[in-house]
C-alpha cells in the first residue's frame, strides 16, 4: 500500500523554525519547564495547532502541550497518544542554531562551517543516508533533532488530518513535554488526561525501528566532606574532599561497567558531573542496566568504595543518595503487545523495512509505560544526538510522517 503524502517542504519549514528556538533544559533549575525558550516553543506550537482548526490545543501551567484530533470513525475506538519533548539536551550548546540543508546527500564527508566534519567513519549510518534531505547545524550548536524532529512530525501530522478528514482514524491526543532530557518530562503528565489506550514517542533514530525496551536507570550523588585550612598549615590539619573524590572515582572498575567499555545489554555506572573543592565535592552518577534488579547491586558497589574512601582519609564524611530514575518499559510493553505489534504491522503494510530495538537510554515513553500506559519510541530520524554533529534527516521524518498515519488508520480498526 502506497504511503499518504506529505508536504516535504512544509514539513522542513516546521522543523527549521522549531529548531531556531533555543529550548536546552537545564538541571540547575528548580522551575519547570526549567528554560524559558520550552514555553516559548510552546506557544509557538499552541497557536499553529488552533490555526489548523485544533480547538482545545492548550499549554497547561507547567508548559506542556496538548490537544486532540476527533475521530473521524462514527464506531468508538481507542484513542491513541502521539508524544515529542520541546527540550534538548544540555550537553552542548543549544541557542542561536544555525540549520544547514543538504537538499540530496552525496555521500562524501559533510565538512560543517566550524571545521566539524560528519563521515561515515564516525557515522556509519551516513552510508544508508545517500539521495536524503539532510540538515546539519554550522557546527557550533546541537541541532535539536532530539527531539525538535518528533514535535515537527507530530505538528504535520495533525494538519494532514485536519486537512485530510477522509483518512480513517480514531482520537488522537497531542502531548508535548519538557524537561526530558534531564529526567523530568513525565512530572506534571497525567494519564487520567491522556486519556489513552496507547501511546507513541516520536524520539528514535534510524527509520523503521521499533524501540520497546529501555534500560532501568537510578542516579546516585556521593557527596564528600573535608576539611579545609590554609594549604602553609595542612599537614594534619586539612581532610582534601577533592582527593578523595578522585580516590573514589580511582577505585571504581577501569574496563567494565563504564559507557566506553560497555554495548548491547550491558549495564553501566556512569560519574557524569564533579563539583565542589577541598572542603566538599559532589560527584552525580547514573546507574544502567536493562535487569532492574542490577541496580540496587551498583548502588551497593558505590557504598562499598564509599566505605574504602572513608578508610583511607580519615575524618572524611561520605555521604551516598540514590534516586529513582525510570524502568525498563518492556516489562509493561509485554502486557500489551498490541501497542509494538501494530506499529510493526504499519511498517510492513506500508512496505517499509522493520525492526524492534533495546535502546541503551530511556524515554518519556519509560514512565509512561510505568505508569500505565504502554508507549514504545518510534523513530523519526535523529542522528549524533546531544553533539554539534547532530543531524537529522527529513527523508526520514516523511516516512515517520507516513507511519503515524498508517499506525492511527490500524488502531480504528480496533472497537472499544
Amino acid at each position: 500500500m502506497a504511503p499518504v503524502p506529505i508536504l516535504h517542504r512544509r514539513l522542513l519549514d516546521r522543523f527549521l523554525k522549531y529548531v531556531r528556538v533555543g529550548t536546552a533544559a537545564n538541571a540547575a533549575s528548580d522551575m519547570y519547564p526549567s528554560s524559558p525558550g520550552q514555553v516559548e516553543l510552546g506557544k509557538i506550537l499552541v497557536a499553529e495547532l488552533l490555526q489548523m482548526g485544533v480547538t482545545d490545543a492548550h499549554q497547561d501551567e507547567h508548559g506542556l502541550v496538548w490537544g486532540t484530533i476527533p475521530s473521524t470513525v462514527n464506531s468508538p475506538v481507542p484513542t491513541i497518544l502521539l508524544n515529542a519533548h520541546l527540550d534538548t539536551s544540555p550537553e552542548a550548546p543549544g541557542d542561536h542554531c544555525n540549520p544547514q540543508v543538504i537538499e540530496t546527500y552525496d555521500g562524501l564527508p559533510i565538512r560543517l562551517l566550524s571545521g566539524e566534519t560528519i563521515d561515515c567513519q564516525s557515522t556509519p549510518e551516513l552510508q544508508n543516508l545517500v539521495g536524503h534531505t539532510l540538515v546539519t547545524t554550522d557546527g557550533r550548536t546541537l541541532l535539536g533533532a532530539d527531539d525538535k524532529a518528533g514535535v515537527a512530525t507530530i505538528m504535520e501530522c495533525a494538519q494532514f488530518w485536519i486537512e485530510n478528514p477522509q483518512v480513517p482514524h480514531g482520537p488522537i491526543r497531542i502531548l508535548f513535554t519538557c524537561d526530558e532530557e534531564i529526567g523530568r518530562g513525565t512530572k506534571h503528565f497525567s494519564i487520567q488526561k491522556a486519556n489513552a489506550i496507547a501511546g507513541y514517542t516520536l524520539d528514535g533514530g534510524a527509520a523503521g525501528t521499533i524501540d520497546v525496551e529501555t534500560f532501568s536507570a537510578d542516579g546516585a550523588t556521593v557527596t564528600f566532606r573535608g576539611r579545609n585550612t590554609h594549604p602553609s598549615v595542612g599537614k594534619g590539619k586539612m581532610i582534601n574532599a577533592l582527593r578523595a573524590a578522585a580516590r573514589f572515582v580511582a577505585l571504581l572498575p577501569q574496563n567494565e561497567l563504564s559507557p566506553e567499555t560497555t554495548c548491547d545489554r550491558q549495564g553501566f555506572v556512569h560519574p557524569y558531573s564533579v563539583h565542589g573543592g577541598v572542603s566538599e565535592t559532589t560527584i552525580e552518577f547514573i546507574l544502567r542496566d536493562f535487569q532492574t534488579e542490577k541496580l540496587s547491586q551498583y548502588a551497593d558497589m558505590l557504598a562499598r568504595i564509599a566505605d574504602q574512601v572513608k578508610q583511607e582519609f580519615p575524618g572524611l564524611d561520605v555521604n551516598m543518595e540514590t534516586v529513582f530514575q525510570y524502568r525498563n518499559m518492556a516489562d509493561t510493553l509485554r502486557g500489551f503487545p498490541k501497542a509494538a505489534d501494530l506499529a510493526e504491522r504499519a511498517y510492513e503494510e506500508l512496505g517499509f523495512p522493520t525492526r524492534r530495538e533495546s535502546i541503551r537510554g530511556g524515554t518519556d515513553g519509560a514512565l509512561m509505560s510505568e505508569m500505565g500506559l504502554p508507549t514504545p519510541n518510534l523513530s523519526v530520524g535523529q542522528y549524533n544526538i546531544h553533539s554539534v554533529r547532530e543531524f537529522a534527516s527529513l527523508t526520514e521524518m516523511v516516512q515517520a510522517a507516513q507511519h503515524a498515519i498508517k499506525l492511527a488508520e490500524l488502531w480504528a480498526t480496533h472497537s472499544m
